[in-house]
C-alpha cells in the first residue's frame, strides 16, 4: 500500500511538468525561413519569456480581441482569455496583425505573449 501511495504522489508531482512542457515546446518547420521578419519574430520576448517564432504565434482577427476593463483579452477556442499585462509586447508591431502566443495545458490556456494589431 505504501508503494502505491508513493507512486501516486510521484505521478502527481511529475504530471504538471510533463503536461506543461509538451504544449509549450516551440516548433520551426521551416515555413518562414525566407521571411524578412523571421529574425524579428524570433527575437520577440514578453516579461513572461520568449514568444518563440511566427510559427508558434496565432494571428487573431479583430473581432477576437479587444480591451476590457483596462486589459487586453483574446478569444481562443470560443472563450475569452484575459491577457496578463506582463505578456503584452510593447515594441512596434512590424507584422501589423494581432498575434497571440498561447500555452495550452491540461489546466487551461495561458498567454505567454500578445502583440496588439492596428484595429483599422
Amino acid at each position: 500500500m505504501d508503494r502505491l501511495k508513493l507512486s501516486l504522489k510521484l505521478a502527481l508531482l511529475a504530471a504538471p511538468l510533463l503536461l506543461s512542457t509538451g504544449s509549450a515546446m516551440g516548433r520551426d518547420d521551416g515555413r518562414f525561413t525566407d521571411s524578412p521578419l523571421k529574425p524579428w519574430f524570433d527575437s520577440l520576448r514578453s516579461h513572461l519569456g520568449p514568444c518563440c517564432s511566427d510559427a508558434d504565434g496565432v494571428a487573431v482577427a479583430d473581432p477576437d480581441w479587444d480591451s476590457h476593463n483596462g486589459h487586453y483579452r483574446v478569444r481562443l477556442d470560443g472563450e475569452w482569455v484575459e491577457v496578463p499585462d506582463e505578456a503584452v509586447i510593447t515594441e512596434p508591431n512590424r507584422a501589423g496583425r494581432t498575434m497571440v502566443w498561447p500555452v495550452k495545458t491540461a489546466f487551461g490556456v495561458s498567454i505567454r505573449c500578445f502583440m496588439p494589431g492596428t484595429m483599422i
